[in-house]
C-alpha cells in the first residue's frame, strides 16, 4: 500500500495484494456512492413530483433518462486528461519521481481545461440538434434541453475535478476525494431538493432544479479540492508556476489518452446510437431504461472503485518494475469487485419490483414498471463480465495499454451490441440496398438482450487480454 506521500513501500512492508486493492478500492468505492446518491435523488424527486402528473410525468422521467445518458457521455471526454493523469502519476510515483509525476499532474489539469472549454462551446451551439438526433422530441425533449444547458455551463468545474482526483489516486491517495465528495453531497442534497420543489412562495425550477443543485454542489467541490492541492496532498502541489506546457510530458500524457479517448469518443457514438432506439419506443421505456441503468449503477461503482485501485496499484508496481506484483493486484481487485457486483445482481433480480415501485408509484407510471423491471433482472447474470469490462479495462489503462481496449469497443459496440438491437428490438430492420430483415420486436427487452451480448463479448475479450500479459512490457 502506498505510504502518505504515494510512494511504494519496500517489499518487506507490502500488504498482500487483496488487502491493497481492498484499501484503495474501498474509499474510492465510498465516493462513487456518494456521486450515485445524486443521481438517485434527483430520479425520486422527478418521480415523486407532486406537481406532475399524466403524460408529462412520463415526459419528466423520459427526459432525465437522456440527461443522464449525456451527462456520462459529455463527462467522458474528459478521459482525454484523466486517463494519462492516473497511468503517468501511478507509473512516475512506482518509480520514485515525485517531482515528475507532479508535473504531469500540472499538464493533465491544462489538457483538462482545453477540453472543457471544447465541450462548453460544443454543448451550447448543439444541444437542440443533438436532442433531435437521438429522438427525444416533445416535453421530454423540451426538459432534456434545459437540464443539459445549465450542466453545460458547470461542465469545467467537473473535468478539472475528475482529473484532479484521477492524479491523487495514481498517487495513491483515494480518500481525500472521498471526503470531498461527501461534502459536495451534503450540499447538493439540499440545493437540488430545493431548486426542484421550490420554498416558500418560490415554485422552484423543475429539472433544471436538480441540474443546478448538481453542478453548484460540484463547483464548491471542486475549488475545495484545488485548495487542498495548493496546501500539497499525497506528494502533489499545485503551483502556479508550472501550468505552462510541457511539450515533452504532455506527449507521454497524450500517448496514453488518446487511444483511451478514442475508446471513449466509439463508447460514446455507440451509446448514442443505442439510445436513439431506445428513445423511439416511447417515454415508459425511456424512462424504464434510465430507472433501471441508475440501480445497475449501485452494483458498478463496486467495479468502478475497484478498478481505480487496479490501475493504481498495476501503474505504481511496473514503475517499480514490480510486473508480477501487478498481475497479483489486478487479479485480486477483479475477484474481490466481481464477488459484490454478482451480490447486487442477485439483489437486482429478487428485488426488482419494489425497486422500480420506489420511482414510479403513481397509477399512470405502472407502464414504466412493466418495461422496467424485466430488463433489471435480466442484468443480473451479466455481473462477473461488467466487473471484467470495469476492472481489466481500468487495469490496462494504469499500464498504459490503452489502444486495444480501444478494438475491444469498438468490437462489442459496432459488431455485436448495435446489430442485435435493430434485430431484438425492432419489427422490422432496414439493411442497405433496400433490403430489410424481419427483427424480433421485443422493445425494450431487445435492448438489453444485445447490451448483455455486448457485455459478454467485451468482458471476456479483457480478461483474455490482461491473462495475456503484453501490457506488462507497456512503455509511457
Amino acid at each position: 500500500m502506498p505510504n502518505q506521500l504515494g510512494a511504494v513501500p519496500p517489499a518487506s512492508a507490502r500488504s498482500p495484494a487483496w488487502w491493497q486493492a481492498v484499501s484503495l478500492a474501498a474509499p474510492a468505492v465510498a465516493q462513487q456512492a456518494l456521486v450515485l446518491l445524486v443521481n438517485l435523488t434527483g430520479r425520486w424527486l422527478a418521480g415523486n413530483a407532486t406537481t406532475v402528473a399524466g403524460a408529462d410525468q412520463l415526459a419528466l422521467q423520459a427526459a432525465q433518462t437522456t440527461c443522464f445518458y449525456l451527462s456520462w457521455m459529455i463527462g467522458s471526454f474528459g478521459i482525454l486528461a484523466s486517463a494519462g493523469a492516473a497511468a503517468l502519476v501511478a507509473r512516475l510515483i512506482g518509480a520514485g519521481d515525485q517531482s515528475g509525476a507532479n508535473r504531469a499532474m500540472h499538464q493533465s489539469l491544462l489538457l483538462a481545461l482545453v477540453v472543457a472549454v471544447a465541450g462548453w462551446v460544443f454543448g451550447w451551439v448543439g444541444i437542440e440538434t443533438l436532442l433531435d438526433a437521438l429522438n427525444l422530441d416533445g416535453a421530454a425533449g423540451r426538459h432534456a434541453a434545459e437540464f443539459l444547458q445549465v450542466m453545460m455551463l458547470l461542465l469545467p468545474f467537473q473535468l478539472i475535478s475528475n482529473t484532479a482526483n484521477a492524479s491523487l489516486a495514481g498517487a495513491g491517495d483515494t480518500r481525500t476525494p472521498l471526503w470531498i465528495s461527501l461534502a459536495t453531497t451534503l450540499a447538493n442534497l439540499p440545493l437540488a431538493w430545493i431548486a426542484f420543489r421550490g420554498l416558500g412562495t418560490w415554485p422552484g425550477l423543475g429539472l433544471t432544479g436538480i441540474a443546478w443543485g448538481a453542478g453548484l454542489s460540484q463547483a464548491i467541490g471542486t475549488v475545495t479540492l484545488l485548495f487542498v492541492l495548493a496546501r500539497g496532498r499525497a506528494g502533489l502541489r499545485l503551483e502556479p508556476a508550472l501550468l505552462r506546457p510541457d511539450p515533452s510530458l504532455l506527449g507521454r500524457l497524450l500517448r496514453i489518452s488518446l487511444p483511451a479517448a478514442a475508446e471513449s469518443l466509439s463508447m460514446v457514438a455507440g451509446q448514442m446510437v443505442f439510445l436513439s432506439v431506445v428513445n423511439r419506443l416511447g417515454d415508459a421505456a425511456r424512462g424504464a431504461h434510465g430507472i433501471a441503468l441508475g440501480w445497475e449503477s449501485m452494483a458498478e461503482i463496486f467495479g468502478m472503485g475497484f478498478g481505480i485501485a487496479a490501475s493504481v496499484l498495476v501503474g505504481q508496481n511496473l514503475g517499480a518494475g514490480r510486473p508480477d506484483e501487478a498481475r497479483r493486484c489486478g487479479l485480486a481487485a477483479y475477484l474481490a469487485g466481481s464477488l459484490l457486483m454478482t451480490a447486487g445482481g442477485v439483489v437486482f433480480y429478487l428485488a426488482a419490483e419494489p425497486l422500480f415501485l420506489l420511482y414510479c408509484p403513481k397509477p399512470e407510471q405502472a407502464p414504466v414498471v412493466a418495461a422496467g423491471v424485466p430488463v433489471l433482472r435480466l442484468v443480473a447474470f451479466s455481473m462477473p463480465l461488467l466487473a471484467s469490462c470495469h476492472i481489466f479495462s481500468s487495469a490496462l489503462r494504469g499500464a498504459g495499454d490503452t489502444r486495444f481496449p480501444f478494438f475491444i469497443t469498438c468490437l462489442g459496440f459496432f459488431a455485436v451490441r448495435l446489430p442485435l438491437t435493430f434485430w431484438l428490438s425492432e419489427p422490422l430492420v432496414y439493411l442497405p440496398w433496400g433490403l430489410r430483415l424481419g427483427g424480433m420486436n421485443l422493445g425494450l427487452y431487445g435492448c438489453w438482450l444485445a447490451m448483455q451480448a455486448d457485455l459478454w463479448c467485451r468482458g471476456g475479450l479483457f480478461f483474455w487480454r490482461f491473462m495475456a500479459g503484453r501490457w506488462e512490457s507497456t512503455r509511457v
